[in-house]
């Protein structure tokens, strides 16, 4: 075992690690770990992250229907559409995708350069997200509307996204369960751990037609994701999470500028 290898078995605890940190953020590392520490092509670095995600995000799932924190008629609202997107998008829409898209001046942008720069953005965008950290948490007791057409385009926007760059996209969720479906913000955050594992465990299944999945290794790796979780879910009782997100938020920003640079110039 190399030291790249080393740091990406280190990676995964950190993925897990962050997840019960924040509550989400995680999945966001998974995707750079498994590409730039143990060198998969991007196209099986975002399969193999589904199942990570979809694996860790399923164990603190558990935990929060458990703790009665999950509303299930949301989770299925959304996770529907969503999983369906994210199915159809990895079974068909990423093979569909030439390896040599086009050229400019000489520079081939290729599929997974161009994979690459867009799940540079999604880094962006979550870590913007996390800086700025504006949750205004929504009481409690306040009755839950759903705005079924708004939620189920969203469910369709979040899954094709995740089916794209294997991100759980939590930094979107989250948001829209507050925004559309009035949930207090301790239950968007549980709710959206179980759509998240819904979606990306699905829409794995969509590369497992398509691909040569090396399950001992997938499988080691997400159990090393979710002894992160739970020792993550033990030190946030000693770590402030708020400000431990936006550090975080900071590092995932330099980690997709760095992303850009480094695609841009190989």
């Amino acid at each position: 075992m190399d030291i790249f290898e080393i740091f990406g078995y280190l990676g995964a605890l950190l993925i897990g690690l962050v997840l019960g940190l924040i509550g989400g953020g995680g999945s966001i590392l998974t995707v750079p770990i498994l590409v730039y520490a143990l060198s998969l092509n991007p196209v099986t670095a975002t399969a193999y992250s589904l199942f990570v995600v979809g694996g860790t995000s399923l164990v603190g799932a558990i935990k929060n229907m458990r703790k009665g924190m999950v509303d299930l008629r949301t989770a299925i609202i959304f996770a529907i559409p969503a999983f369906i997107a994210v199915y159809l998008t990895r079974a068909f829409l990423i093979p569909a995708i030439p390896d040599q898209l086009f050229e400019v001046n000489g520079f081939i942008v290729t599929k997974n350069l161009a994979i690459m720069l867009f799940f540079s953005v999604i880094m962006l965008l979550a870590s913007v997200s996390m800086i700025r950290n504006k949750r205004n948490d929504t009481d409690q007791n306040t009755t839950i509307h759903y705005n079924y057409p708004l939620i189920i385009v969203e469910g369709l926007v979040v899954g094709t996204i995740t089916g794209i760059v294997g991100a759980g996209g939590g930094f979107l969720i989250i948001p829209a369960l507050v925004l559309l479906a009035k949930l207090p913000m301790k239950k968007a955050v549980a709710t959206s751990l179980l759509i998240i594992a819904i979606k990306s465990l699905i829409g794995f299944i969509g590369d497992v037609q398509n691909l040569n999945i090396d399950w001992p290794f997938l499988i080691l790796f997400t159990a090393i994701s979710v002894v992160g979780i739970f020792l993550g879910v033990w030190l946030n009782k000693f770590i402030d999470g708020k400000k431990l997100k936006k550090a975080f938020g900071w590092f995932v920003l330099l980690m997709g500028i760095y992303i850009i640079y480094k695609e841009l110039n190989m």
